[in-house]
């Protein structure tokens, strides 16, 4: 499969936002599309941007997607990147990719002199646990709450 990894782009928004409805469908979670490509658009291509995002495009189409931010973190008094998203549609696994995206990320990690790379993933993505493992991730087991304002 042939593809490209670049920093998302205006134009991506819109399968961006499809990408993220699939992402929560898998993940078992509620979504709603409504104001998303607004939100997203502000978030990633202001001046100070909040979100950082690249996607995977393919065969005229993006496949897949990474989303992260940046963080400070108080117990080891030092910036960490915090993997948001990483989502690829099942066209697109298989191939490496999620590697590759992994590899990017740890490259803008570093350049950005962070000590780590932070994420989750629910329990029962199994596939995904197996990946981060082989790949050298060490998992914490934690809860994680939400508190809706």
């Amino acid at each position: 499969m042939e593809y490209l990894i670049r920093n998302c782009e205006p134009h991506d928004l819109p399968k961006l936002v499809v990408l993220c409805q699939k992402h929560a469908e898998f993940e078992k979670a509620a979504f709603s599309a409504e104001g998303k490509e607004k939100k997203l658009k502000e978030a990633i291509f202001n001046k100070n941007p909040k979100l950082f995002c690249l996607v995977v495009a393919a065969n005229q189409t993006i496949t897949g997607y990474v989303s992260y931010t940046f963080d400070y973190s108080t117990w080891d008094a030092a910036d960490f990147m915090y993997m948001d998203c990483l989502f690829l549609e099942e066209e697109a696994r298989n191939f490496g990719i999620g590697e590759v995206l992994i590899e990017k990320l740890k490259e803008i990690a570093a350049e950005k002199n962070c000590i780590n790379i932070q994420w989750q993933t629910p329990q029962f993505n199994e596939r995904a646990i197996k990946f981060y493992n082989r790949i050298g991730a060490k998992g914490k087991d934690k809860v994680r709450f939400t508190l809706a304002l």
